[in-house]
C-alpha cells in the first residue's frame, strides 16, 4: 500500500440561471477525480485528495512534509496555485517555492505523476505554465510554452510501445478512446510506454533517487470519457503507476 497525495481535480462553478423575469445565482463544487480515487483505494492505496482551492493554503512547503507521502499526483492544478499562496499574493511575504520543494523531494526519493488537463503541463491558453519550471526539470517530458492541447472529439486511442515495463504490465495493447491530450516531447531520459497519434501518452523516468511519470491525457472527463474510466485497465494502469513511483516494483 502506498500513501498518495492527489492535488487538484476540483473546481467551483459560479452560475446565474435566468427563468423569464427572474434569475438567481448559485455555486457548486465539482470533484473530477472520483473515479481515480475509487480505483486507487480499491487497489489498496491510501489517498488524500487536496482540492484545488485548498492547495494554495495547505500544500506542503517542505520535503519533510512531503515525506508523509510516497507519491504526489498533480492533476489539473496550475503552477500559480502552488506559487501564489495568500502570504505572497495578499501580504507580500516570502515563502519557500513549492515547485522547487517538489523537485528536491523527487530528487531525494519521492514519486511524482502529472496527469493531463486544462491546467496541467502548459494547458489551456498556456495558463498552467509549468514550462521552464522546476516541475519540468523533474518530469520525463519537455513542455511547450504555448497552449499544448490536442482536442480530439472524434476519439483517439492510446497504444502501447514495444517497451517492456512494470507500469504497462497487464494492459491491453490498444486502449479505449480518449477525447484529447497534451502534445509533449519525451525527454532524452524519458521512456515512452504508450503513444497516441504518434505523440507520447505515457512517459516514465528516474530523477535522482526518485521517479516521475507524465500521463498526457486526463483521468476524468472530458478527455477521459466513461468508456476509458470503466475500462478494466483503468485501475491496473494507475495502480501500476503508483506502485512503480513508490518503488514497490523495480
Amino acid at each position: 500500500m502506498s500513501k498518495i497525495l492527489l492535488a487538484g481535480e476540483s473546481w467551483v462553478s459560479d452560475v446565474v440561471d435566468h427563468k423569464g423575469f427572474d434569475h438567481f445565482p448559485h455555486t457548486q463544487v465539482h470533484i473530477g477525480c472520483a473515479e481515480l480515487l475509487s480505483a486507487l483505494r480499491n487497489a489498496g492505496h491510501e489517498v488524500t485528495h487536496m482540492r484545488s482551492h485548498d492547495v494554495a493554503v495547505i500544500f506542503p512547503y517542505t520535503i519533510e512534509e512531503l515525506n508523509e507521502y510516497d507519491v504526489l499526483i498533480l492533476s489539473d492544478i496550475g503552477a500559480n496555485t502552488l506559487l501564489l499562496p495568500p502570504q505572497v499574493f495578499e501580504e507580500g511575504k516570502r515563502v519557500p517555492n513549492r515547485l522547487m520543494t517538489i523537485r528536491d523531494w523527487v530528487r531525494s526519493g519521492g514519486g511524482l505523476m502529472m496527469a493531463g488537463g486544462y491546467l496541467s503541463f502548459q494547458g489551456f491558453q498556456a495558463m498552467a505554465n509549468y514550462a521552464g519550471t522546476p516541475i519540468e526539470d523533474v518530469l520525463p517530458v519537455r513542455i511547450s510554452r504555448w497552449d499544448d492541447r490536442v482536442e480530439a472529439p472524434q476519439g483517439v486511442q492510446g497504444k502501447l510501445t514495444p517497451a517492456t515495463h512494470p507500469v504497462t504490465a497487464g494492459l491491453d495493447a490498444t486502449w479505449p478512446h480518449l477525447l484529447g491530450y497534451q502534445k509533449l516531447v519525451a525527454d532524452v531520459d524519458g521512456q515512452v510506454l504508450a503513444e497516441v497519434n504518434g505523440d507520447p501518452l505515457l512517459v516514465v523516468a528516474e530523477y535522482g533517487r526518485g521517479r516521475s511519470v507524465a500521463f498526457a491525457s486526463d483521468i476524468s472527463p472530458h478527455w477521459a470519457p466513461q468508456e476509458f474510466m470503466s475500462w478494466s485497465g483503468y485501475q491496473v494502469l494507475f495502480d501500476n503507476i503508483v506502485r512503480w513511483l513508490a518503488k514497490d516494483v523495480a
